[in-house]
């Protein structure tokens, strides 16, 4: 049995809140895309633990794997994994083979990019964590793989090989290479290190073997997505977008089981109640002035990973309707009502006006895009609240103009609200109903 989270929007939509309170059901979360430049945030009793590779379940106890979908940074991993062990948790951790592993000349490659395309206005705002290039690599065949790392005679001659063609990469762009970031003894040393602790702490695994076997005697998995639909390489605003797939039908690629399990499991789209990100692009709902300011301090949108303010703006239903049809939700839960509280009217994106038509739906590219201009509906805002009394009593204690908001959302995806998020605890969310039962 499974549940697949995915983000809806751009990213930083509270999915790991989500992932750690529907863990209570879950035996496994498994990470299928990307690497350390997600930003997961959980909150439990008051303590905040800020994860960018260790699933969100490992809060809870949960067993954690890392698909072969995703790309590795061994240095974020054990550095997470060890900074939960000070506070008391010790994750259970496995890694697939087949995940591709980030160097230091991964992020010297990945910043040298950035520089260079934004001279065109061509920047992607990306981490600069070497996310890119390592998929780069991998699409052209010349990546590391975790699996690699645990044979150090292969290990070499695969390294020998990418460092010299990474330096070479480098150096036609800069000119000359002196960063220790392509040191091949350096760099080999280092890694052999985290290959010897991977083998010791047993971490490494076939990942959907793995999984699969697990299913078959009744554990129920979570697939947790990072980043947001509108940030998947093929269904994004290209190029403003992450290296992988960040949809739901990723999960099973990313991961290794058969499609069959995510698609008789539940998927679940995770939506904030209004829009923000961090990077660069069109964004046509964008707020800016003292309005964007004071809501962007309400939500502390600052990036978990960058630390970067996120841009802000009204909530845009063309985005969250190409979200539903591209991942099938079975289920949605909108995050942050509390943040809108107080702020006066709200409104949401319901078109867009394009060349003198309205659209309802994203365009095809994000050129196109960048000429739309949203037309809006507007909704009546809601009241301050106590909001740990109102997630204690449930839904119908929510103020009628927050139901009817978010009633409005669930119809236009046309997905049931399972969770309400009105606040950043775990405690602080009202759940209609449980993921698992379906």
């Amino acid at each position: 049995m499974s549940v697949t989270i995915v983000g809806s929007q751009l990213g930083d939509e509270g999915k790991g809140r989500i992932v750690d309170i529907f863990c209570d059901e879950a035996d496994i979360v498994v990470r299928y895309q990307g690497g350390d430049n997600a930003g997961h945030t959980v909150v439990i009793e008051g303590e905040k633990y800020q994860l960018s590779l260790v699933p969100s379940g490992a809060i809870s106890g949960k067993v954690g794997v890392l698909g072969n979908g995703c790309v590795i940074n061994p240095k974020t991993l054990f550095d997470e994994i060890d900074g939960l062990r000070e506070r008391g948790i010790d994750p259970e951790i496995y890694i697939s083979q087949r995940a591709h592993v980030i160097f230091p000349f991964h992020k010297v490659a990945d910043n040298l990019e950035e520089v260079a395309k934004k001279k065109k206005k061509m920047d992607a705002g990306t981490t600069g964590r070497g996310i890119g290039p390592t998929y780069e690599d991998k699409s052209a065949r010349r990546g590391i793989r975790v699996g690699d790392l645990l044979d150090k005679n292969l290990f070499w001659e695969k390294l020998e090989y990418l460092t010299q063609k990474r330096s070479k990469m480098a150096s036609d762009v800069i000119g000359s290479v002196i960063d220790e970031s392509f040191d091949l003894e350096t760099i080999y040393r280092e890694y052999c290190a985290y290959a010897e602790r991977i083998e010791k702490e047993n971490m490494a695994i076939v990942s959907g073997d793995f999984i699969t076997e697990q299913i078959k005697v009744g554990a129920k998995v979570i697939f947790e997505g990072a980043q947001g639909t509108s940030l998947d390489i093929d269904h994004g605003i290209y190029p403003h977008v992450t290296s992988s797939n960040s949809s739901s039908g990723y999960a099973a690629t990313g991961s290794g089981v058969s499609p069959q399990i995510i698609g008789k499991g539940e998927i679940i789209g995770i939506v904030k109640a209004y829009l923000s990100r961090v990077g660069t692009g069109p964004l046509p709902t964008e707020l800016e002035g003292d309005f964007a300011d004071d809501l962007r301090e309400r939500g502390g949108e600052y990036g978990t990973v960058t630390g970067r303010p996120r841009r802000v703006g009204w909530l845009d239903m063309p985005m969250l309707r190409h979200a539903a049809r591209v991942n099938g939700f079975t289920g949605i839960v909108i995050n942050h009502i509390d943040v809108l509280a107080g702020m006066g009217d709200i409104k949401v994106a319901e078109s867009y006006e394009f060349r003198g038509e309205s659209i309802r739906v994203l365009p095809p590219t994000t050129e196109l895009w960048g000429e739309c201009r949203a037309e809006y509906r507007n909704f009546s805002g809601w009241p301050e609240c106590d909001w740990s009394k109102i997630a204690e009593s449930g839904y119908d204690s929510l103020p009628e103009q927050a139901q009817r908001y978010i009633n409005y959302v669930a119809s236009e995806v046309d997905a049931d609200v399972i969770a309400i998020g009105v606040g950043p605890s775990r405690s602080e969310t009202i759940l209609k109903r449980k993921p698992f039962n379906w």
